[in-house]
């Protein structure tokens, strides 16, 4: 669980800091976490009256981007370990020592081969 909250902090400097800046470049500087359709201004005339009501649809995106970094992530961990379960199902399994039985079988055999 602590690795998990480590690596989402990962997660979201990778994204905030290494893929949308890029991504912000391409789109003539646009920074997706400010990104926001406004349903209803502040009014500077009347301070905590009239808040500021908006769709924050550019943090959703990069929540959603970090969302597919950790499921890419996931998906090929699964892959491996995977393909380690069937590497070692492939393997063949070691032959069982011969039990107390059979090693007696086999000495009657072999002495009356020798006879």
């Amino acid at each position: 669980m602590i690795i998990g909250a480590a690596f989402n902090g990962i997660v979201k400097s990778l994204v905030d800091q290494v893929v949308m800046p890029p991504i912000g470049l391409l789109t003539s500087g646009v920074d997706f976490a400010k990104l926001e359709w406004v349903l209803r201004p502040d009014d500077p005339a009347t301070p905590g009256k009239n808040e500021l009501v908006a769709i924050q649809y550019g943090a959703f995106i990069n929540t959603l981007i970090q969302f597919l970094v950790v499921a890419a992530v996931v998906f090929m961990l699964v892959k491996l370990i995977n393909r380690l379960r069937r590497q070692q199902a492939e393997a063949p399994p070691a032959d069982p020592a011969p039990t107390r039985t059979e090693l007696l079988l086999a000495e009657i055999r072999d002495t009356l081969k020798a006879r």
